[in-house]
């Protein structure tokens, strides 16, 4: 193993051992609960992944983790009890093969279309309205909306939901699902569309998504609480806290400043303890309404906290324009741990307890939600681990953030053993690595050091031990 001294400073001392300084390498992290996420399916299907190539999974976008799959039910249960559910995996798995993450919405109401709700719903005896959009209710047009605590409506729908449930609910692929069953494109309001807005509608869909997924993240859109409506406290967003839903919210950059945005106070009895996701306007809408704004986009993330940001256009042109944004969102959304000092004894007798000082903090704007225990691990010549070494005392979820460079920082003392007993451990000079994850020592965070060994453990340094017998 060579030495890394490019990207940390060693010292070493006979009396203190060896203490490392690791330096952040600045690049995008692909972490679980945070990251941007592609619409492949931006409610029509075309839009966006359309033009992707089937071995085409936007490798060159930094930080891509989670590709994002909003469709109408139309489109799944095209005749009832028939799914297509090659519609969400045939996407899916191409990212899911490359450690990935999906995201899912179902939605029920769409001004593009005339039946998003499937019309075999409809002619089950579903009742409902046709709706002009922009004007409310009509006798007769394109669009037709159930009422959404119709009877009919409901039953098919938690049928279709149960066999949604049977695929995804703890699905480890699965990042988060929409609340996406009530409103204009999912977003819990109807009053551009069949004006049903209210407060049991949106709870009754809620409850719904709750009835079927028991272990799979939930999220409303802000607007269940009114698309312009500033405030902290809502109803709706009292009620999905309390069962432990999230928020996200799907106008960021819609109009132009001083309206970039409405519900960054909204989210912030959430983000303490639940990632927030956030969707940009298309950026093509943006740009012609001069809403766009790379440094807004970044203000954004920073007061909401921010764990997702959206890729919502044709990704590459989003790319190619806004690089030295997304460069910059990438230091920032989400979590970001960071090893500041670790500090060991550069000789250790096997079976003898030993200290390690080190110092970590959390150089992103959110949490780190999914949690992670520091770990040591030593190996030999060859890549073999000849010893893990977990500190379970400290849950690097509990880190606190702060402003951009104002991270602080936790001091932590471990006590380790190595060899004690079993298994069998041999003197010599071993590579030590660091990394952040299970309380067993896998490994399941990224971190922003140079190092990896292609497990997500950073090599940092070595240790010798040594045996009196």
């Amino acid at each position: 193993m060579k030495w890394l001294g490019f990207f940390l400073v060693l010292l070493f001392s006979a009396t203190q051992g060896a203490t490392v300084r690791p330096v952040d390498t600045r690049e995008a992290l692909v972490n679980p609960g945070m990251g941007w996420t592609m619409h492949f399916y931006s409610n029509i299907p075309k839009n966006y992944g359309s033009k992707l190539a089937p071995s085409d999974t936007l490798d060159d976008f930094p930080g891509l983790s989670t590709v994002y799959l909003r469709i109408p039910w139309a489109y799944l249960e095209p005749k009832e009890g028939k799914y297509n559910w090659a519609m969400l995996d045939t996407p899916a798995q191409r990212w899911v093969a490359k450690g990935k993450r999906i995201a899912l919405r179902i939605t029920t109401s769409e001004n593009w279309m005339s039946f998003p709700t499937p019309e075999w719903v409809k002619e089950a005896g579903a009742k409902g309205t046709y709706y002009k959009f922009g004007e409310g209710r009509v006798k007769k047009s394109t669009n037709w909306d159930p009422f959404f605590d119709d009877p009919v409506y409901l039953e098919k729908l938690d049928t279709f939901m149960a066999a949604l449930a049977a695929r995804y609910d703890g699905n480890p692929n699965v990042e988060f699902i929409d609340v996406g069953t009530y409103g204009m494109w999912g977003e819990g309001h109807t009053h551009m569309s069949s004006l049903q807005d209210s407060f049991e509608l949106q709870k009754l869909h809620i409850d719904l998504h709750l009835k079927h997924f028991k272990n799979t993240r939930l999220c409303i859109s802000d607007d269940f609480a009114g698309h312009n409506k500033p405030g902290v406290r809502f109803p709706i967003t009292d009620y999905a806290l309390s069962k432990g839903i999230t928020i996200r919210d799907d106008s960021i950059l819609v109009q132009p400043a001083p309206n970039s945005w409405y519900h960054a106070e909204m989210v912030q009895p959430f983000w303490p303890t639940m990632p927030i996701i956030l969707e940009h306007e298309h950026y093509g809408n943006s740009i012609g309404r001069n809403a766009w704004d790379g440094a807004l986009l970044e203000k954004s993330v920073e007061e909401y906290h921010a764990s997702f940001m959206s890729i919502h256009w044709w990704p590459r042109e989003l790319l190619n324009k806004n690089r030295d944004t997304i460069d910059r969102i990438n230091l920032r959304m989400g979590y970001r741990l960071m090893p500041g000092q670790i500090s060991w004894p550069d000789k250790v007798k096997i079976g003898d307890r030993f200290k390690v000082q080190w110092n970590w903090a959390n150089k992103g704007v959110a949490p780190c939600y999914p949690g992670g225990f520091p770990a040591l691990t030593l190996k030999d010549d060859k890549g073999g681990i000849v010893s893990v070494l977990v500190d379970e005392s400290f849950n690097l979820r509990d880190l606190k953030v702060d402003k951009p460079g104002k991270a602080l920082s936790a001091k932590l003392e471990s006590e380790f053993i190595i060899g004690l007993y079993a298994p069998t451990t041999k003197p010599g000079i071993y590579d030590v690595y660091v990394s952040v994850g299970t309380r067993d020592g896998t490994p399941i965070i990224a971190l922003p050091l140079e190092g990896d060994d292609g497990q997500r453990r950073y090599h940092i340094g070595r240790i010798e031990l040594w045996d009196q017998s």
